[in-house]
């Protein structure tokens, strides 16, 4: 794997890198649950989650290599929190970014006369 602080490499290759750490649902679901508290136990990420502690621990493992969360040990519990506050902010435009472009779909399909799933009866093929 590529290293992520790798100061060589040109601004592309380590936005590629960012996103490479970004790229998997459950450390979306993590990174979103950091943004909304300032830390949050593993126990209450497994809650959360679903999943099991060692599929946890590997995303988890993926978030610090990539330098997008830092970990706190407290007696025996683990506590996570984002090592950047701007994490938040590429969340928050994804969503937006997302949402524009589910509306744009959304007329475009309109407008074509194709069938939305709203309009797909249930039970239906397609």
């Amino acid at each position: 794997m590529e290293e992520f602080s790798d100061f060589r490499a040109p601004l592309y290759e380590v936005k590629a890198n960012l996103f490479k750490g970004l790229a998997h649902p459950v450390r979306i679901r993590v990174l979103e649950l950091l943004s909304a508290a300032p830390e949050v136990s593993v126990t209450d990420m497994l809650a959360a989650t679903g999943l099991e502690a060692s599929h946890l621990s590997q995303h988890l493992m993926v978030l610090r290599r990539y330098n997008l969360v830092k970990g706190e040990r407290r007696a025996l519990q683990m506590f996570y929190s984002l090592a950047y506050p701007q994490v938040a902010d590429l969340l928050a435009v994804a969503r937006l970014l997302l949402n524009d472009m589910l509306h744009t779909t959304r007329e475009q399909l309109e407008h074509s006369g194709a069938p939305s799933r709203e309009s797909v009866p249930a039970g239906s093929a397609g």
